[in-house]
């Protein structure tokens, strides 16, 4: 991680918010340097509480299991056990944390195998220290945060037949049925927001071209989640290409 990445001038404090429970966070980082140097940043903002720091996979599985925490900002490339397999095996104990994937590996099948094994965000350690905490606040708040980069390569893999949900997801239907109308039992509004996900725009974007408040896209987003089985916004882009509602 570059030392502009933990420069906490850069931090947008405000996006924790005020007055609410403190930013459970566990740190998981083989390298030490980057592991102290997070834990540090995150310590000083307000809002944010560290809960302790991982030396590998085992430890964070240990620690998030122990103390629960709000959310884990996990490496990939960590020994006994990396990030992909000590998310799925949190998950599977814990399935209220969340996990934030922070990385310097953005390929294309770290990216898919930490989303299907549960994480929720997906950052490579060049991002500053203010898309780290956006991200941590995210999922906090039931949302997924996907670098920019990431977000794209996920649209291209689904656009060229690559597949995000791996073994045990749903079968596609066929072209037949999608010509019936909306799969799922969608509303139009649904399919309205679904395009937009797959377009790319954030929850403020959607909700200033169709004129409604943020928390009425944060409840259609739910019940699309509910409805087509997608566990976050990256799985919802991959649903809106396979199904031929964005492009």
């Amino acid at each position: 991680m570059s030392a502009g990445a933990v420069d906490a001038g850069a931090v947008d404090a405000g996006a924790v918010s005020a007055g609410s429970e403190p930013l459970r966070v566990l740190v998981a980082d083989d390298q030490k340097v980057v592991r102290d140097g997070l834990s540090l940043l995150l310590g000083m903002l307000p809002g944010i509480e560290v809960t302790g720091t991982a030396v590998d996979g085992t430890d964070a599985v240990r620690q998030a299991v122990a103390t629960v925490p709000d959310v884990v900002l996990m490496d990939l490339s960590m020994p006994n056990g990396d990030g992909v397999e000590a998310t799925r095996l949190i998950l599977s104990q814990q399935p209220a944390v969340r996990v934030v994937v922070l990385t310097a590996y953005s390929d294309d099948d770290s990216v898919f195998a930490a989303l299907r094994a549960g994480a929720r965000g997906f950052l490579t350690k060049n991002a500053s220290a203010g898309e780290i905490l956006q991200a941590l606040s995210a999922v906090r708040a039931g949302d997924a945060q996907l670098d920019p980069s990431v977000q794209r390569r996920l649209v291209e893999a689904v656009v060229s037949g690559g597949r995000l949900g791996g073994p045990g997801a749903a079968a596609e239907q066929d072209e037949g049925a999608e010509a019936a109308g909306p799969p799922d039992g969608l509303t139009q509004r649904e399919v309205e927001v679904l395009t937009e996900i797959g377009a790319g725009l954030s929850n403020a974007e959607i909700a200033d071209k169709f004129r409604i408040s943020g928390a009425t896209v944060k409840s259609h987003i739910n019940h699309l989640l509910a409805k087509t089985g997608a566990r976050d916004r990256g799985q919802l882009v991959g649903y809106a290409f396979r199904h031929g509602l964005a492009a």
